[in-house]
């Protein structure tokens, strides 16, 4: 086992935790019974697309799932309308990722929480399995979902959810559970292989922001964001200078854009390794806080993963298919840096 892996009885703890920390979160709201033994799916209004895939895998046709967070939308500086607290008002339940990636959403939260349950899946994971953000030291890194391993628990959250609002769907949302997990273990598997092949030395991850720590934990990159965890904050000339001196010196052959962010950053790092003679290309564009077009492959979870590691294996010299692990990414998208 590798050093860092958590034990089996670790596991297990963490797990009582996460259903622990689950079920706190339902209790200040009214259960009641299931709205599909009403004779209608419950609905369910999820704030990020990743999550709103989730909830559809693990609900089936139990649940009616709506996304408030579309494409290219960054939740770190959203800030609901009139008709977002509307729409959550009128569901019966509502997951949000939490750990302050919806920050603008607090208020909106706290005073819909006293008349139903506001699941904050991000915020039932244990810990200690969670990162440190280094902008805000009481705070953690809000992009669990750059894990794979670690978005399972978060779908196991989903899970306990359904089951505490919609009992009588017990059975099915576990079985559906167990399946979605297995999906997400499977594109894991497929990272670990292909960024694998990534030379050791060229193992660095530059993005606009530094949306991922978990990533880089997980599969053993060294990431440099431009900016901080949070889009709020913005890269200075100092910032970008640092950045172009660490891909000069380490000679780093791509950088990436993210779909949510503004390229303007990462271009300007590019405009400067150039001064410095030092050709940097930038990589495809990552799904980083938002995931691809709704009724796309990338805009699934699986495909959001696909696509980022392939890209990222492609463009820093590993090895991978340009269609990606199920053959159905578009090689435009994880073509090569020229």
């Amino acid at each position: 086992m590798d050093a860092g892996a958590p034990s089996s009885a670790t596991l297990t703890a963490s797990r009582r935790s996460l259903l622990r920390g689950a079920l706190a979160i339902l209790a200040t709201a009214p259960l009641g019974a299931g709205a599909f033994a009403q004779g209608r799916p419950l609905s369910v209004l999820t704030t990020t697309a990743m999550l709103g895939d989730a909830a559809r895998a693990v609900g089936g046709s139990r649940v009616a799932v709506t996304t408030l967070l579309g494409e290219g939308v960054d939740p770190h500086v959203y800030k609901p309308t009139r008709a977002d607290t509307a729409r959550m008002l009128s569901a019966d339940m509502i997951v949000a990722n939490g750990l302050h990636l919806e920050a603008q959403f607090k208020d909106a939260f706290e005073q819909i929480g006293r008349t139903k349950p506001v699941v904050l899946a991000g915020e039932a994971l244990p810990r200690e399995r969670l990162v440190s953000d280094e902008d805000y030291k009481d705070r953690f890194d809000p992009h669990v979902w750059m894990d794979p391993d670690l978005w399972k628990d978060v779908v196991l959250v989903i899970r306990d959810a359904l089951k505490a609002r919609d009992p009588a769907g017990a059975r099915a949302y576990d079985d559906a559970g167990a399946a979605y997990a297995a999906e997400v273990a499977g594109v894991a598997d497929y990272a670990r292989t292909v960024l694998g092949s990534v030379p050791k030395e060229r193992r660095v991850l530059v993005t606009a922001h530094d949306a991922f720590a978990y990533f880089a934990r997980a599969f053993s990159f060294e990431v440099i964001g431009i900016q901080g965890v949070s889009t709020e904050s913005e890269a200075g000339l100092r910032r970008i200078e640092e950045v172009v001196d660490l891909v000069v010196k380490r000679a780093i052959p791509a950088v990436f854009v993210e779909a949510s962010v503004s390229d303007r950053n990462v271009l300007a790092v590019v405009e400067g390794s150039a001064r410095r003679g030092h050709r940097l290309a930038v990589g495809p564009q990552l799904f980083s806080d938002s995931m691809g077009a709704p009724g796309t492959y990338e805009g699934t979870y699986l495909g959001m993963v696909d696509h980022n590691v392939t890209a990222i294996a492609r463009a820093l010299g590993g090895t991978a298919p340009a269609t990606g692990r199920a053959g159905r990414l578009s090689q435009r998208g994880c073509r090569r840096p020229a």
